[in-house]
């Protein structure tokens, strides 16, 4: 199978040159209704990430690795340990998200429209 050489870096600068360069108005603006949506949303994503994890470390905790090699121990502990610090990882991320949506959605209350904005 070939690959085609033809598109060259100009191509892809004008390309996204383009796509940055876009019409605003596509653009959908920030709005208080919209953030608070957005952190209930991901505080949602947070709450279930977070019992996730806690199901899983209650899981790990009563069935305790009982291998006879050393190596499979250490291997099983390993990828125990990254389950559970994927999983808070995803829920701090989650958390974190919603209280800047949270905090974007009050600022977007009192702030109220900038003085050339119309409409």
């Amino acid at each position: 199978m070939a690959i085609d050489k033809s598109t060259d870096s100009k191509d892809i600068s004008n390309a996204l040159d383009s796509a940055i360069n876009s019409d605003a108005d596509s653009v959908s603006k920030a709005t208080p209704l919209r953030c608070f949506l957005g952190a209930l949303t991901s505080s949602l994503f947070s709450l279930l990430a977070y019992r996730l994890l806690v199901s899983i470390a209650d899981s790990f905790a009563s069935h305790p690795i009982m291998a006879k090699s050393s190596i499979a121990a250490i291997i099983s502990a390993a990828v125990r340990t990254l389950v559970q610090g994927i999983v808070a990882l995803g829920a701090g991320v989650f958390g974190v998200a919603a209280l800047g949506l949270a905090a974007l959605g009050v600022q977007l209350l009192f702030k109220g429209k900038p003085e050339g904005e119309a409409g």
